[in-house]
């Protein structure tokens, strides 16, 4: 079955009723073919806007746009059957207002045919995700360290260190459970604390750089996989060297070219008699 207009997949209502259970396996996608490849392995795929940085050499996430979410919302719906897919806003297409809010998710919903779209922030949000909730839009959540707000924050750096700090990740996970958000990534957040609010809240907590204790975890699929040989947060754990192997067959090919080895005459076209 193709994964447009499938309703095979997991939907929010399922990814909020996995709060206890089998842990939320999450990964980014922002391709059909990784789409494909990482479907069958996950429970919600998210076409997150690291895609700046891993696709666009973007230095932050600040400058993806609505049509970047958009074309690679579409690009990932093209290969998923099974998991639900989740499209992050873009920085600016949500801060405005909550019906800004509504009409850009609208448009993400209707444009990509996805299940749900995320947004950043904490008690701030609360009334943005009740209005988008209560008019149909399935809404995650995103606490902790907020990569949106990074020139605020003074960088990308892990977060509930401070008394400040922790009481307001306490406040923020309080008001985001209780928004009508399905479900919460919480990010680059001190162990502890991930795993109190946690249980204090009655929606799943997807952590990256979090807690074992969250109910999931994401990471970016690039990362995971090793496609970027220059740099590794301390959260990710690299589960292949592909970007060496790449570098490897890229060699290789390259000198085979050069010696003219490739094409052999099992790679040509003969003329048919």
């Amino acid at each position: 079955m193709s994964a447009a207009g499938s309703f095979q997949r997991l939907s929010p209502t399922q990814i909020r009723a996995m709060k206890s259970g089998t842990p939320i396996v999450c990964l980014t996608a922002y391709t059909t073919p990784m789409a494909r490849l990482l479907d069958e392995y996950c429970d919600l795929l998210l076409v997150g806007d690291s895609l700046g940085m891993v696709l666009y050499g973007l230095e932050s996430t600040i400058a993806v746009t609505l049509d970047m979410m958009i074309a690679h919302g579409k690009a990932v719906m093209r290969g998923v059957a099974k998991s639900c897919v989740v499209v992050d806003m873009p920085f600016g297409s949500y801060q405005e207002s909550k019906e800004s809010a509504y009409r850009n998710a609208v448009r993400i919903l209707q444009e990509t045919g996805c299940d749900a779209v995320k947004l950043e922030g904490g008690e701030e949000m609360v009334e943005t995700i009740a209005f988008l909730t209560a008019r149909g839009i399935p809404v995650l959540g995103h606490i902790g360290l907020m990569p949106q707000q990074v020139h605020t924050a003074g960088g990308y750096r892990s977060v509930g260190h401070s008394d400040g700090e922790v009481a307001k990740i306490r406040r923020d996970a309080e008001a985001i459970g209780n928004s009508g958000a399905f479900a919460v990534v919480i990010e680059g957040t001190v162990e502890a604390l991930a795993r109190e609010v946690t249980m204090s809240i009655p929606v799943p907590t997807i952590g990256i750089g979090a807690s074992v204790a969250c109910n999931g975890q994401i990471l970016v699929s690039d990362d995971m996989l090793g496609l970027f040989n220059d740099f590794t947060p301390r959260f990710v754990k690299r589960y292949d060297e592909l970007g060496k192997r790449i570098g490897v067959a890229a060699g290789a090919y390259a000198q085979e070219v050069r010696s003219r080895t490739f094409p052999a005459d099992e790679h040509t076209f003969k003329r048919r008699a």
